[in-house]
């Protein structure tokens, strides 16, 4: 797969105990990357989406946690793991509903407490701890790339060449390691001359369709056109779309999947018009602990996203008004025609197939 974003999400720098990622809430219109050398500034990257994405918030925070203990002077294992556990719950804490965080950081987690680690105790070599560590969060990121190579097959299997696909929110390169996983079939069908034509919802209230998605996908020459989110009825009415293709944060054992504000509402449409909504889903973002999309954890988010960030006058009275600014909802399972992971495409019901792909991975 050649056609691709042309930036670097995310990436360490070792010899300046860095993690650089490019500033997202300054695209399109100033490529800026960050040096991150504190804790602190990592967290609120991730809060504040400067780094966004269920794939790169895990890269993020696994490279994070790692860079929090390189230079620890503990002397005994159990020290070394409490000075990563703190490290690791206070990232934890940046953001609730995208699993890949708690995922990540769990990976990193089991290398200091595996049965090996454990039997050599106060003995361990905590440099070869760090080392471990600085590996499993490369090979995070290494498997990330080869993850949305493989749902890009899968989901291009699905696919006929001149689609019209709508997109919601940003599920691309700029939310993973490379590729994207709701675009990864988008690339790899401009690589083989499939000429799909995308529509791309704005995704009020943080328009991450407007300034990511549109953005990375004109500068890998896809057909893609920007319209507000209140356009996809009319898109889909006119017959302009054979399928929906959107990402996720999480996904629940039932198939229940919760992703970008609006992305309920687009599978809603979808389902009276008939057009296959298909959701890309690395096995990562596959919670099996978490039964329903009732249980996933929705953030909210400070409301002044909605009438005030990307104006120079608030665009409603900031008196005697209430706010609600939800950064996620939750797509029942019966919305969606298949759930696409690297390991394959499941279909309803979709517990079993889900519980065969964690199996896999």
């Amino acid at each position: 797969m050649s056609t691709s974003p042309l930036i670097e999400t995310l990436r360490l720098d070792d010899e300046q105990d860095a993690l650089v990622i490019i500033d997202q809430t300054l695209l399109p219109n100033e490529v800026r990357y960050l040096s991150l050398k504190t804790q602190s500034q990592i967290w609120e990257a991730i809060q504040q989406l400067r780094v966004r994405g269920a794939p790169a918030i895990g890269i993020a925070a696994a490279y994070g946690v790692y860079l929090a203990v390189k230079h620890s002077t503990a002397n005994d294992h159990s020290t070394f793991l409490d000075e990563f556990r703190q490290a690791s719950r206070y990232l934890a804490s940046a953001r609730p509903t995208a699993v890949n965080l708690f995922w990540a950081l769990q990976r990193m987690e089991d290398v200091i407490t595996s049965s090996a680690v454990i039997t050599a105790g106060a003995d361990v070599d905590i440099p070869q701890l760090v080392t471990a560590l600085r590996q499993e969060a490369d090979a995070i990121l290494a498997e990330d790339i080869q993850t949305n190579q493989a749902i890009g097959e899968n989901a291009l299997a699905l696919l006929q060449v001149g689609d019209g696909l709508l997109t919601h929110c940003n599920a691309g390169g700029l939310a993973t390691a490379r590729y994207g996983t709701a675009t990864a079939p988008i690339y790899l069908g401009q690589e083989r001359g499939y000429h799909f034509k995308v529509f791309a919802d704005e995704t009020r209230p943080l328009l991450q369709g407007a300034r990511l998605t549109t953005f990375e996908l004109a500068q890998a020459g896809v057909d893609v056109t920007l319209i507000c989110d209140n356009m996809a009825a009319t898109v889909m009415h006119n017959g302009w779309v054979q399928a929906v293709l959107v990402g996720c944060d999480r996904v629940a054992a039932n198939g229940d999947t919760a992703n970008k504000i609006g992305t309920l509402g687009v599978a809603v449409l979808a389902h009276e018009f008939g057009i296959p909504f298909y959701v890309c889903a690395p096995s990562s973002t596959i919670d099996l602990a978490t039964a329903n999309g009732q249980l996933i954890p929705i953030e909210e988010r400070n409301p002044e996203e909605i009438y005030r960030k990307w104006y120079q006058t608030p665009m409603a009275p900031e008196q005697g008004v209430k706010f609600y600014n939800p950064a996620f909802d939750v797509t029942p399972a019966k919305y969606i025609s298949a759930i696409i992971s690297e390991y394959g495409i499941a279909r309803p019901p979709f517990e079993p197939a889900l519980r065969k792909m964690k199996e896999q991975g």
